[in-house]
């Protein structure tokens, strides 16, 4: 089996990236930015290839990267990832150690600027809907052939550059959850990501709770006002961060709801 790095960036000059993230096998590139070029390198038996579009939009990046690749293992990523040097092994002894699995969600620690570590993966197991929304992109390690024979791709309504600010990593995952892959989390490090500013992030404002409730409704129409619920009850302290109250927060929840039910 080959794994393919997939990787969503912008205003690359070249191929230099590949370095920076410790990129040891194949890669395909998707670069948005002001121009349309293609650059590939065949270095070492590894297939580099980068794609440059101008456009802008991540799940459009996503979905490019995933339409072009080529690997039996797809691992997603962004560019501020570091990966370790055995990733490769790591990713494919995981998929021949458990034949069932047609995703896993593999642990990439977020290295915040106070030197917290933020681990999501916590242990080896089985993923469920209810389970499932913790997990980021850069979690992701899938069998491309059972990706594509069910037809699942990235919402281009999620995501930086989108009209919601986040959430097209929940949305790719619940799909592929009602669309019956088989997915596992796996405590296994493949890399490291050093916080950094965000580009669609600007604080727990109302957006912030507007492009939830919008999320939640793109999840599950029927679930989306318990998931709300739920939600700003578990997460009073985003609330307080952003200096509103609960009321304000599970209004905009709602208003986001609406929106996307349109």
């Amino acid at each position: 089996m080959k794994v393919e790095v997939l990787v969503s960036t912008m205003h690359q000059k070249d191929l230099t990236l590949i370095n920076k993230m410790n990129i040891k096998g194949d890669a395909i590139i998707i670069n948005q930015c002001d121009r349309n070029e293609y650059i590939e390198s065949n270095d070492h038996n590894r297939s580099l290839r980068m794609y440059s579009f101008s456009e802008f939009g991540v799940g459009k990046s996503r979905n490019n990267a995933l339409m072009r690749s080529t690997g039996d293992i797809c691992l997603m990523a962004d560019d501020d990832m570091v990966y370790v040097d055995n990733y490769e092994e790591i990713v494919l002894n995981a998929f021949i150690e458990n034949p069932k699995a047609d995703m896993i969600l593999f642990n990439v620690p977020i290295l915040k600027k106070n030197g917290q570590k933020i681990i999501k993966v916590k242990e080896n197991k089985r993923v469920s809907f209810f389970n499932s929304l913790k997990y980021g992109t850069v979690n992701i390690a899938y069998r491309r052939e059972k990706i594509i024979k069910r037809n699942i791709f990235f919402s281009l309504l999620f995501g930086g550059g989108a009209r919601y600010g986040c959430g097209e990593d929940s949305i790719f995952i619940t799909e592929s959850l009602k669309k019956g892959m088989k997915i596992y989390s796996n405590k296994s490090i493949i890399a490291e990501i050093q916080e950094g500013e965000s580009t669609w992030f600007t604080g727990y404002n109302e957006k912030f709770f507007f492009d939830k409730g919008a999320l939640f409704a793109a999840i599950s129409k029927k679930g989306a006002y318990l998931l709300a619920i739920q939600f700003i009850i578990r997460k009073r302290k985003l609330y307080l961060e952003g200096n509103l109250t609960l009321r304000v927060a599970l209004r905009n929840m709602l208003l986001g709801i609406r929106n996307f039910k349109k």
